[in-house]
């Protein structure tokens, strides 16, 4: 993640310059054609006009920008379980991956989790959670409750059957 803002940081800086430059030239092999059919190493020079210059800048600055906003600022959407009876509760909806894909529970307390599985792919068939050696299959349009008890605070992920979705339970 901080290699691709590095990266982008530095492509941006390379638009700027050759925006700041009063000549941009783009070098194409320029090719004399005579009885020897011989090629010459010069180059021609090709003005760029200056809205040219600016769209270039303009789309290198937006793609960095949602490049930063992507992998920096936003974020999954989490809902901390409801306890309900001593059961903290929350429904995740599978749809083409989970809503939400993270949740948050709270440590040493029993967790159910209802799955509503409204997506007819077979990859979404199943959630497996590995760290609790969980695996059900989800039947499509009910809800599949899975209930365990974390002990410990940290992230726990879960997946479809063929590892392509995932979510996480953040233990506190």
């Amino acid at each position: 993640m901080i290699k691709n803002v590095i990266i982008s940081s530095f492509a941006s800086l390379g638009l700027l310059l050759g925006v700041a430059t009063t000549k941009t030239v783009a070098q194409m092999p320029h090719e004399t054609h005579s009885s020897t059919t011989s090629q010459t190493s010069e180059f021609q020079r090709i003005e760029q006009p200056l809205w040219v210059k600016a769209a270039v800048t303009a789309s290198g600055l937006g793609l960095i920008g949602l490049e930063i906003w992507w992998f920096l600022l936003s974020k999954s959407k989490s809902r901390k379980a409801e306890a309900h009876d001593g059961i903290q509760e929350v429904t995740i909806t599978v749809d083409g991956g989970y809503e939400p894909s993270r949740v948050v529970v709270n440590a040493g307390q029993p967790v159910r989790l209802n799955f509503l599985r409204r997506d007819k792919s077979s990859c979404l068939e199943q959630v497996v959670f590995p760290d609790f050696h969980i695996a059900q299959d989800l039947d499509l349009n009910q809800v599949t409750p899975i209930e365990f008890t974390p002990q410990k605070p940290g992230q726990y992920t879960f997946a479809c059957g063929m590892n392509m979705f995932r979510g996480v339970v953040e233990v506190r």
